[in-house]
Order: structure tokens, then C-alpha cells, then sequence
């Protein structure tokens, strides 16, 4: 089991970038995926990228692929999601989660954060 914090969450207007982290404390963080995922008022949670445990490879949802970027830092035990040109649709709690399947997994994450409010305005 993994605690997981999320950060960077904002305010910010459309065509503005924002880097969210997730720090990651009380375990083995090599030993985890690690997912962002968000979600907005009235909608369900939906899978925003992954990232392995090696860092070495990652996945995006198809309709963020190219202005999100996710990456981690094993030495800080920290994942980032990178995102650029935001859109008022991106609107959302953003979480983070780790799961000990491999980054094409999209369904089981274990552990959660509490997320962090993104708020991109028109």
C-alpha cells in the first residue's frame, strides 16, 4: 500500500499550462503504475494517462495525447502530469492512484489520492 498526495491544482485560463504532482510515501513506489485520472461535476470519473514503474513507458486517454505529458521522478517518489493548452472541458478534481499491474491497465488502482481542483476558465 502507497499513500498518495496530489498537488498544483488551480485556477488558470484557457490555452494555460499546469503541472499537477503526486508524491507518494509509505511504500515501495518503484513497485507501482501510477495513474492520473479526473473528474468533473455530474460526469464520471474518467482515465486521463499512466505511467510504468520504470517511467519508461506510458499511456494516454486519445483525446489528451499530445497536450498532456506524464512523467516520475523515482528519486523524489513523485509522478507528474504535465498539461498544456488547457480548454474549460478540462475542467476537473484531478487523482491520482498506483496499481500493480502493468501501465495498460485502466481499471484496477488500489490506492488513491484525495485530488487536486484544476479550474481552467474561458
Amino acid at each position: 500500500q502507497v499513500q498518495l498526495v496530489e498537488s498544483g491544482g488551480g485556477l488558470v485560463q484557457a490555452g494555460d499550462s499546469l503541472r499537477l504532482s503526486c508524491a507518494a510515501s509509505g511504500g515501495t513506489f518503484s513497485r507501482y503504475t501510477v495513474g492520473w485520472f479526473r473528474q468533473a461535476p455530474a460526469k464520471e470519473r474518467e482515465y486521463v494517462a499512466a505511467i510504468s514503474r520504470s517511467g519508461s513507458m506510458a499511456d494516454y486517454a486519445g483525446s489528451l495525447k499530445g497536450r498532456f505529458t506524464i512523467s516520475r521522478d523515482g528519486a523524489k517518489n513523485t509522478v507528474y502530469l504535465e498539461m498544456n493548452s488547457l480548454k474549460p472541458e478540462d475542467t476537473a478534481v484531478y487523482y491520482c492512484a498506483a496499481s500493480p499491474l502493468g501501465v495498460g491497465n485502466r481499471d484496477e488502482y488500489d490506492d488513491w489520492g484525495q485530488g487536486t481542483q484544476v479550474i481552467v476558465s474561458s
